[in-house]
């Protein structure tokens, strides 16, 4: 036996061994040995870089054990009074609802506040209008958090105007993914952000190579502790004029105001002294609620990352399913399932519920997930979910509505990335009107989709579908 057979052996026992210890989902841990196997440095250095599970990149459950500071005892105290009291009145409310309240909080520790105006803004068009007149009123702190944030038009036009913030007084914090936001111009452009007082950090620096996988995908805006925004769009021109043959980027997006604010206030906090080692829990940044006669909407914050104890995305949004009786509406840019998902759309629509599922058709970037993409659709589009392609445009938004009853907007995607090892954030509204306004809008993108046939596809191609199956079984890795 050579040396090099040896060596071999004894690195297939050892990667073996250790992602066999990682206890993964059975297709995640074969396509990892299958690329360990096949590709033996290649399939080390994307895991190192991609696929590891353990830790994370901050302390966001050590945080959140510690102590607060008094002050926000109020905010903890009032949060949990409205939880309670929304869920003793839920009785009357579908058991979905219910279901999904006692889940999220269980899963990601997210009280459901009732004292929340919610508006839905649908694309970019929509969003920074309303996002530029907020921080063009802040008086106290603008705290931003984008996956990307691009050093384009709009990225020069928010430098100019958060600089004129910060000679105000106002406090500018800004945490983006370096990963996301990767690029020359973006290190030229963050210097001159700080050259104007703008603390602008990455979520995670980039020279922490064992964690580079851990990617933060949260998009969170809040000013002066009392507006917040959250949901699918980041920061650049191209949710305004996508280009390379896209006529409309099409995102959604959600601005707050009342309690959940503190809670989304509460997350970059935490992101932001696992970023910086500086804490943003000073009284300023959670200053006195105002009641607001018309704020009615139950809002409620679902969080996960590779350092939570739960899968808290991927939980939700199989709750959703599993829990709904009659409809599902269901957008999402990437779609790739593990088995329990699969199984859950399926077996809702198997017993007659109305799941329609609508994807972006392609994208800019990613080919492999949009190949692997298609053969979970035929899977679920046999079984009898709706399954749309949405064309002429991205499609970028992640929403799901279940039941008219419960509508989700945030940052989690349909695939295994978001599902493990992103850092996200979805918001849970439980209301009936923004769910028909969600709903009315998810009827309307109908019109620039087109019905995928999984009969079709099954008659397509076999050169076609062979590089699709390829593409899913390395799908748990992407």
């Amino acid at each position: 036996m050579t040396l090099f057979t040896l060596g071999y052996i004894l690195y297939v026992v050892g990667v073996s061994a250790y992602i066999i210890s990682e206890n993964r989902r059975p297709q995640s841990a074969f396509a990892w040995l299958f690329l360990f196997l096949t590709v033996p440095l290649g399939g080390l250095v994307m895991y190192i870089l991609f696929g590891r599970m353990r830790g994370g990149v901050g302390r966001t459950r050590k945080l959140l054990r510690q102590g607060q500071p008094l002050h926000l005892g109020e905010t903890l105290d009032r949060a949990r009074s409205e939880h309670e009291r929304a869920m003793e009145r839920i009785t009357t409310r579908p058991p979905l609802v219910r279901h999904m309240a006692t889940l999220a909080q269980a899963t990601s520790g997210g009280f459901l506040t009732t004292s929340n105006k919610v508006e839905v803004l649908q694309d970019a068009s929509e969003k920074y209008p309303r996002l530029l007149e907020d921080l063009a009123g802040a008086r106290i702190s603008i705290h931003l958090q984008y996956y990307i944030w691009r050093s384009d038009r709009l990225g020069e036009h928010l430098m100019t105007l958060l600089a004129a913030k910060v000679s105000e007084g106002v406090k500018v914090r800004i945490l983006y993914d370096p990963v996301g936001s990767f690029g020359i111009r973006t290190a030229i452009y963050i210097r001159r952000m700080r050259a104007r007082g703008i603390e602008m950090w990455p979520s995670s620096p980039l020279w922490r190579v064992h964690t580079i996988s851990y990617r933060n995908h949260r998009k969170i805006a809040v000013i002066d502790g009392r507006i917040g925004y959250t949901g699918g769009l980041n920061i650049g021109d191209e949710h305004l004029a996508p280009g390379r043959g896209y006529a409309i980027w099409r995102d959604t997006h959600l601005r707050m105001t009342g309690l959940a604010v503190r809670a989304l206030q509460r997350v970059f906090a935490v992101d932001w002294t696992n970023a910086t080692g500086q804490s943003l829990f000073g009284p300023e940044h959670f200053p006195p609620l105002q009641d607001d006669d018309e704020a009615r909407h139950p809002v409620q914050l679902v969080v996960s990352g590779p350092d939570s104890e739960w899968r808290a995305i991927r939980q939700q949004y199989f709750g959703m399913i599993t829990g709904a009786r009659e409809r599902v509406r269901l957008q999402t840019p990437y779609f790739i399932l593990d088995a329990s998902l699969s199984e859950a759309l399926k077996t809702a629509a198997l017993s007659g519920i109305d799941v329609s599922v609508m994807i972006a058709s392609g994208g800019p970037d990613q080919r492999l997930v949009y190949w692997a993409a298609r053969t979970y659709l035929a899977e679920i589009a046999t079984a009898g979910v709706e399954v749309l392609l949405y064309e002429g445009g991205f499609l970028h938004a992640k929403t799901v509505v279940a039941d008219g009853w419960v509508a989700s907007v945030g940052s989690g995607n349909w695939d295994i990335r978001s599902f493990s090892i992103n850092y996200e954030l979805n918001a849970l509204v439980y209301d009936t009107a923004i769910a028909a306004e969600m709903e009315a809008s998810y009827e309307l993108d109908r019109a620039r989709c087109r019905l995928f046939d999984p009969d079709e596809y099954r008659s397509s191609s076999r050169l076609l579908q062979f590089r699709d199956s390829v593409a899913r079984l390395v799908s748990p890795v992407l």
